[in-house]
């Protein structure tokens, strides 16, 4: 990796772990993991060894799950974004190492298999758990912390994607010979307005 990219990376990587990473950086990172895949003929993670790779894909899909035909946050491209992120940064991928390893010591004491082992019902019953931040404890405290990292890094990889940008319907920059608010909008913007009854 040539030293401008992996400081772009690094830098991308800081970005991210302060919230501060917009959507343009995003979807350089999944540009860059693009050029990858095409010069190798497929990602080959650079942070996470097989195991996390494997334990990032599935929470991808857990946290956006495959509908149809469209991809879920796998196959989005989430884990590239990830691993990317981590190999530009000793602190995310710190982050992203420790809360797998967490994930995993959880999952083994109360279904004794790595979460990616365990049964569907078992990963969905432990994220179940740390979805929420009224279950916090000195156990659980750790895992929900890295569960809210990690969805608010998965619906960021999912958006920036071309699979996200299709399901948003964005149309990207084209001329329009007019602009309409779609109804669904106004409705909604009305219906929570505390003006809505004044005329």
């Amino acid at each position: 990796m040539d030293g401008t990219r992996r400081e772009w990376l690094r830098n991308a990587a800081i970005a991210a772990s302060l919230g501060q990473l917009n959507a343009e950086e995003m979807q350089h990172v999944h540009q860059q993991a693009a050029k990858e895949k095409q010069a190798a003929g497929a990602y080959n993670p650079k942070a996470l060894n097989e195991h996390e790779w494997k334990t990032v894909a599935r929470l991808a899909d857990l946290i956006i799950p495959p509908e149809g035909s469209e991809p879920g946050g796998a196959g989005a491209g989430a884990p590239e974004y990830i691993d990317l992120l981590c190999s530009g940064s000793e602190e995310m991928s710190r982050i992203w190492l420790g809360g797998l390893a967490w994930l995993d010591a959880e999952s083994r004491r109360r279904f004794d298999a790595a979460f990616i082992e365990a049964k569907a019902a078992r990963q969905t019953e432990l994220l179940d758990l740390i979805a929420y931040r009224k279950n916090d404890t000195p156990e659980l405290g750790p895992g929900i912390r890295f569960f809210d990292w990690a969805r608010r890094m998965v619906v960021d990889a999912y958006f920036t994607s071309p699979a996200g940008v299709k399901a948003v319907g964005y149309k990207g920059n084209v001329g329009q010979a007019q602009f309409q608010v779609p109804k669904e909008a106004l409705d909604y913007a009305i219906a929570r307005s505390p003006f809505r009854g004044e005329r």
